[in-house]
């Protein structure tokens, strides 16, 4: 009896792994210059683009000095990385200035609200990818558009 249920687990367990593979589409190699993809005017201060991987996302937002993003979260792992100027946090109790050449690692489901101190250049990096960005929900960014 306890081969039968052994013999019938490790055959559920190969089900569902093949299961899981038929589902999950075939990563492909990408190569996209950032100057092929337009840039997405979401308000008179912030334009981004970005592009989609099988499990990450990577955006590149430029925000004009007074940008600001309203607090939200979500439930994604974010990395911000300034590539150009500086971005005012407001996260966790504390206020953080994340300057260029410096990384902002935010754990999911953490409230942020952002300032641009400066025009800046950020890029973004998200797991899994932004599902409100990529079906262009993301009111909270386009003013009431």
């Amino acid at each position: 009896m306890a081969k039968a249920k052994k013999t019938k687990r490790a055959t559920q367990k190969k089900n569902a792994r093949s299961a899981s593979t038929k589902t999950r589409a075939k990563a492909e190699l990408k190569h996209i210059p950032w100057s092929s993809i337009d840039l997405e005017d979401l308000n008179p201060l912030l334009q981004r683009q970005f592009v989609v991987g099988q499990n990450v996302m990577v955006a590149r937002v430029l925000l004009k000095k007074g940008c600001v993003v309203p607090e939200h979260s979500h439930h994604n792992e974010q990395i911000t990385y300034i590539l150009d100027g500086a971005l005012k946090f407001w996260i966790g109790g504390k206020e953080i200035v994340v300057k260029a050449g410096e990384v902002l690692a935010i754990p999911p489901h953490m409230p942020h609200k952002a300032e641009a101190v400066e025009d800046t250049v950020d890029l973004d990096i998200f797991n899994p990818p932004r599902a409100d960005w990529i079906n262009k929900t993301d009111q909270y960014l386009r003013g009431g558009k």
